[in-house]
This record gives structure tokens, sequence and C-alpha cells, in this order.
């Protein structure tokens, strides 16, 4: 009963805190945010800039199969021309716009080049041989992965006609059946649940238990009744409490019913009951935030790793799975597919349970030894 008192007077000084309307601004921006700024998918249109060198009916040529493609044609069927800005002085380019890419055809090589690399996009040279043969050579921007540059190398040698019969034709097996996949949009959410929900409860519970410090509370406890795990877990279930509720403000209006809440109550709470207990044992070696504030900045460096890693699939360490954001992350996105894998989050959420407990008691042993320094 003790544990439930402590809880319940947590929540009415939590609901009268700057922290808390900290939370509850941030989900209601993040929120607007992902309604009215956010697209439901992004745009992936790529840029090309192309520079011919050779004849007219060359240009015409390749105008022609830009109008004419039956796999990405120009969206409103004619070219259009504008200005771009390149080495301090104004250009204009012939425009053509598709559902996949913007390609300009640039009048002179410089400023093509100039585009190619002020602008971190492709460029490239078509030319006519004197056996009327197309040459092509590409300016990239050395991020290219070697697949895409193996690509470029064999595109022309076959009829791009050629190479989409073949494409098209490959069979494609999905390794999940009965999975709809995310839009763009919602595929952001579980990063944003994993920091905002579930990291903020890091930061939060070492700025209420700093605060206790500064003004005695923990030393208290050395002559009353209570107990410092009582205290600590009340800490504890206030942040789970009020962290899932400014966490459900955000993907109720965003998902309704399209998201398996017992899935994403289990992940969330067993991550927010993680993270809180490794912010108090980082709490019980330091008096204040500013002493602390170089271990906590680490620390989210290294917690934000698995956040590349689900935005970029290419890299993907194995040691990346072993930092706890990234079962967080996963097992959010889990709860946000239709048919999740419920095994997956209940095993992460046991290991992450697991791994709170541990610290949990920790921080206990840690903050009932310094009563008595």
């Amino acid at each position: 009963m003790k544990v439930w008192h402590s809880f319940l007077k947590e929540i009415k000084l939590a609901s009268k805190s700057f922290y808390f309307y900290i939370e509850v601004g941030m989900s209601l921006l993040i929120l607007f945010l992902f309604i009215f700024v956010i697209p439901e998918n992004f745009s992936s249109q790529k840029v090309e800039y192309l520079y011919f060198d050779g004849p007219e009916f060359l240009v015409e040529e390749t105008r022609s199969d830009i109008l004419e493609s039956e796999k990405d044609p120009d969206l409103d069927g004619k070219a259009e021309f504008v200005e771009l800005e390149v080495n301090d002085k104004t250009i204009t380019a012939e425009l053509y716009v598709t559902n996949e890419k913007e390609i300009y055809f640039i009048s002179e090589l410089e400023d093509m080049i100039a585009l190619a690399k002020n602008e971190r996009n492709i460029g490239a040279i078509i030319a006519m041989d004197e056996n009327f043969e197309l040459n092509y050579t590409y300016y990239l921007q050395g991020y290219e992965s070697q697949r895409v540059k193996n690509l470029l190398s064999v595109y022309h040698i076959e009829l791009p006609e050629v190479l989409l019969e073949q494409m098209d034709a490959l069979p494609v097996k999905s390794l999940e059946a009965g999975v709809d996949p995310l839009s763009d949009r919602d595929n952001v959410l579980p990063v944003v649940i994993a920091f905002n929900g579930s990291l903020m409860g890091m930061f939060i519970v070492a700025a209420y238990i700093f605060l206790d410090k500064a003004e005695g509370v923990i030393k208290a406890y050395a002559v009353t009744a209570a107990s410092v795990w009582q205290y600590l877990l009340s800490k504890s279930l206030m942040l789970m409490t009020v962290g899932l509720g400014t966490s459900l403000l955000i993907v109720i209006p965003l998902l309704g019913l399209r998201i398996n809440y017992f899935m994403f109550a289990a992940i969330f709470l067993t991550s927010n009951f993680f993270l809180t207990t490794l912010g108090m044992v980082l709490t019980s070696y330091y008096d204040d935030m500013i002493q602390s504030f170089g271990v906590f900045y680490a620390l989210i460096i290294v917690l934000a790793l698995p956040s590349i890693a689900y935005f970029m699939p290419s890299w993907q360490p194995t040691w990346v799975q072993y930092i706890p954001t990234h079962p967080m992350i996963q097992g959010f996105k889990e709860a946000m597919l239709t048919g999740g894998d419920l095994n997956y989050v209940l095993t992460a959420s046991g290991i992450l349970l697991a791994g709170g407990v541990v610290l949990f008691l920790f921080a206990n042993y840690r903050f009932k030894k310094t009563l008595t320094i």
C-alpha cells in the first residue's frame, strides 16, 4: 500500500510540475507535425542533369523517350523551362518531371558538372561517337554503393525495354505473408515513440531525482520508515503512466485501430521501465544534472545509433542489435504492423523487463549506500 500511496502522490506532484507540461506539449507538437506537416509518403524523385555531346537528333530522341515512356513518362507530357543558379550565374534548363525523376537538360558541360557537384545529384554526358553509338559518362557523388555503379555499367548494354521486361519477369517472394507495409509517415513513428516516450523517461527521472537531492528528500529517507525502493518504484511507475498516456495521445489519433495496443503497451512499459531505472543508476553517482551531463550526452549518442540503422537498412552491423533502443524501435514497429510478430514483442519486452529489474536492484543498492555517506 505504501507504494500505491507514493505512486498517487507522485502522480499529483507530476501533474503540477514543469516537466509534465513539457511532455504533454511535446506530444501535441509531434501530433501536429505528423498530421499537418509530414506527408503520408515522402517523394522519391531523383534528380539528374544531362548534357548532350552530339547532334540535335540525339536530344530529340532522348526527349521522345521520356515523353513516350510506358514505364515512367513525363507527368504533363511536355517540357518546362526553368532557371537554375550555378557558379554565380543564372542558366535556363529544360525540365522533365516523371513519377521517379526530375531530368534537367543542361546546355553547357561546365554547368552540368557544377550542378552535379553543388547539388549532390547525378550528372551525365550522353555522347555519340563516329560509329553512331552512344557513350555515357556519369558524375557520381562517391556515396553510391557498388551495386549502383555496377548497374550503371551494364544498364546501356541492352535496350531499356529488354531490361524492363527481364526485371518484370523476376519472381518476387514476400518473406512475411499477411503483413501490410507502413506508410512513410507511420514508419517514422516507432523512432519518435521510442525517443519521446521511452528515452525521455531517463532524463525526466534524472531531473526529478536531482531536484529531490537538492531539496534533501533523498537524505530524509535515512530517518523515515519509508524504504528507498518504494521511492524509486513510485517514480518509475509514475513515469511509465505519464509516458504511456502522452504516447497514446500521439498514437490514437494517427493510427486508431490499426495498431495492436496490447503489444504497444507491453513494449512501451518495459522499455520505459528499463530506461528510467538506467537513469536512476546514473543519478546515484552525481549530485546534479550539470555533473552528469557528459555521461548522459554520450549515452544518448549510443542509444541513437539503432535509429540510424533503422532508416538505413543497408547499415545493420550485428553489434547495433545489442543496444537496448534497437528492440524498442523494432517492437513498436511490430505493434503497428498488421500481423506484427507477437513473439518478438514479448521476447523483447521480457528481456527489457529483466534488465530493468537488475538495474532497479542496483539503483536501490546505490541509493541506500549514499544515504550513509
